[in-house]
C-alpha cells in the first residue's frame, strides 16, 4: 500500500506543478488533489525536496515506459520519412493529454535543477528507447559523430517541444525534415 500511495502521491504532484507551477506545489496541494487528508503527503515526503525528488523520478519513470512502450509499437526506422513521422508522432504525445500534463511538470523540474544537483541527476538524459532508435538510425548510415548528433537531435525536438507549449501549435514537417536532413549531413558546416 506504501508504494501505492508513493506513486499516487508523486502523480498527484506532478498534477499540481503542471497546473500550479512550481509556487502551488505544496504538500496540501498535493493532499487535495489526490483526495487524501492533510498531512499525508509530508507524512510520505517530510519535504519539499523529498516531494520534488519523487515527482522528478516518477516523471522519468513516466517518460522511459511511454519511449519504451512507442518503440515496441512502431517498427525500427528505415527512412528518413520514417524518422521524421516518428519525431511527429512524439512531439504529439508530449504536447496533448497526459504527454502536456508531464512536459509542463518537466520543465518546470529542470529549471529547479538548475540549483538542485540531486534533482538535476535524477534529471540527467538516459539512454532510452527513443533516444536508441535515433542513434542506430544515424549509424545505419554512417553518419560521423553518432553521439553527438544523436544528443543534438534529441535536443531539438525537446526545444520543439518546449516552445510549441509556450507558444502553442504544433512542429511543421519541414522543420523535423530539416533536422534530420542536418543530422545525415556528411559535414555538418557544409549547407
Amino acid at each position: 500500500m506504501a508504494s501505492d500511495r508513493r506513486t499516487l502521491l508523486a502523480d498527484s504532484a506532478i498534477d499540481v506543478l503542471a497546473e500550479e507551477g512550481i509556487r502551488g506545489l505544496t504538500h496540501r496541494a498535493v493532499d487535495r488533489k489526490a483526495a487524501l487528508p492533510t498531512g499525508t503527503t509530508s507524512a510520505y515526503f517530510r519535504t519539499r525536496a523529498a516531494l520534488l525528488s519523487a515527482l522528478v523520478t516518477r516523471l522519468v519513470h513516466l517518460d522511459q515506459a511511454e519511449l519504451q512502450a512507442a518503440a515496441e509499437e512502431l517498427p525500427s526506422l528505415r527512412t528518413a520519412e520514417e524518422l521524421v513521422d516518428g519525431m511527429a508522432f512524439l512531439i504529439r504525445q508530449r504536447l496533448t493529454g497526459e504527454g502536456r500534463r508531464r512536459s509542463l511538470a518537466h520543465y518546470a523540474c529542470a529549471v529547479e535543477s538548475v540549483r538542485d544537483p540531486e534533482l538535476r541527476e535524477i534529471l540527467v538524459p538516459r539512454d532510452n528507447a527513443g533516444r536508441e532508435a535515433v542513434r542506430s538510425f544515424l549509424a545505419a548510415r554512417g553518419v560521423p559523430d553518432v553521439e553527438s548528433r544523436t544528443h543534438t537531435l534529441v535536443t531539438c525536438i525537446d526545444g520543439l517541444v518546449f516552445d510549441h507549449l509556450v507558444s502553442g501549435g504544433e512542429a511543421r514537417r519541414e522543420a523535423l525534415e530539416g533536422l534530420v536532413a542536418a543530422a545525415l549531413r556528411e559535414d555538418p558546416g557544409v549547407r
